[in-house]
């Protein structure tokens, strides 16, 4: 199994906030004509389709790919040179950057995921669910939709007597790192038994169907009644047109809260000064009343050390724009995907991280 310090878990006393701007310094002409290649986080994707546009409007010297491909290819990507930016949902382990010093794990903006479900006949109802009940379906245990945990907790709400199946991810997945370590924090069994990463040895459940990216993930929930299953918040939008419900999830505090701007800022509002200064750190599970439970840092994983200055200065300027409150890091683009923006204590952390990239 893939090891992340438990240091790295945000429990709840690692959490603050404190403040920085960030600036974005002339392109020397070393860089021009520089192309950047960005791959993997599918939940990212959207966001950076939005980005490329705006971003060659300041910087048309600069041309910049972008493919998704999955957070562990994100990852690897990076690792292997393959990539300019690795963009990933999860930082990279103890291991992986332990043997890989010159990567940096840079967090571009936050964001969260959605539990959806597909339900013939519910409408816009939204079941509460809990962690404990979700490592429960996905680890065989609760096979039927009017299973007593979840009656329990949804008592004026006609559950079928239908059998769940679950969607997960077939690629190495950040979403499935969220999602898995929610479920390592919720629930002792899944912890002990299953644990958490981009990619883990899921129990084998009847029924159960995997599916690759987010947009895979929306497209086979709704294909298949009576099934559930977590997406990116970038592709809310989609599961609301393809009619799927969204789960009120159980919290820390035990308040049940749907995924919001207002709800994934609350728990973006408990993050610390302790922060590490490589930011490798998991937003899962923060406390508060009103904090959503699965939310995470969108990283960019990339090389300190660049071939040659231009590219070097391509790389630091366009991520130092990225996480700029008046750059990527603007209302104008992260509404649109749902995310929000990097606190200024965070973002300063990620300022200091850009600029060892020589």
């Amino acid at each position: 199994m893939i090891r992340y310090s438990h240091q790295r878990r945000l429990r709840a006393g690692l959490f603050g906030m404190a403040v920085l701007a960030a600036g974005l310094p002339a392109m020397p002409a070393s860089a021009a004509d520089t192309v950047l290649n960005e791959t993997g986080s599918t939940l990212l994707y959207p966001l950076f389709q939005r980005w490329v546009p705006a971003y060659a409007a300041v910087r048309p010297e600069v041309k910049i790919t972008t493919a998704a491909t999955g957070s562990g290819v994100g990852i690897q990507a990076a690792i292997a040179g393959t990539a300019q930016i690795g963009t990933s949902d999860a930082y990279m382990s103890d291991e992986e950057a332990e043997h890989n010093r010159q990567i940096i794990s840079v967090p571009l903006a936050i964001s969260a995921q959605t539990i959806n479900y597909n339900i013939p006949g519910a409408g816009s109802t939204a079941l509460k669910l809990d962690g404990t009940i979700l490592a429960g379906i996905y680890s065989g245990r609760i096979t039927q939709w009017d299973d007593a945990a979840i009656v329990a907790l949804n008592p004026n709400v006609k559950l079928p007597h239908q059998q769940i199946v679950p969607i997960r991810r077939d690629d190495a997945s950040g979403d499935t790192f969220v999602f898995t370590q929610f479920l390592d924090f919720a629930n002792q069994k899944w912890e002990d038994s299953i644990g958490y990463g981009t990619a883990v040895t899921w129990p084998t459940v009847s029924g159960e169907r995997g599916a690759k990216g987010n947009d895979g993930m929306v497209k086979t929930i709704a294909a298949t009644p009576y099934s559930i299953g977590y997406v990116g918040i970038s592709f809310h939008d989609d599961a609301t047109k393809a009619g799927l419900g969204t789960v009120l999830l159980k919290n820390q505090s035990g308040k049940f809260v749907l995924p919001s701007a207002e709800t994934v800022s609350a728990a973006a509002a408990t993050l610390d000064p302790r922060t590490p200064p490589d930011e490798r750190l998991s937003l899962v599970y923060a406390p508060g009343d009103q904090s959503y439970p699965l939310v995470n840092y969108e990283y960019a994983m990339v090389s300190i050390d660049q071939p040659n200055a231009g590219t070097a200065d391509a790389i630091r300027n366009f991520l130092l724009w990225s996480i700029a409150a008046d750059g990527g890091n603007a209302a104008t683009h992260l509404d649109a995907v749902g995310f929000i923006p990097l606190p200024d204590f965070i973002r300063a952390l990620s300022e200091k991280q850009i600029n060892r990239i020589k």
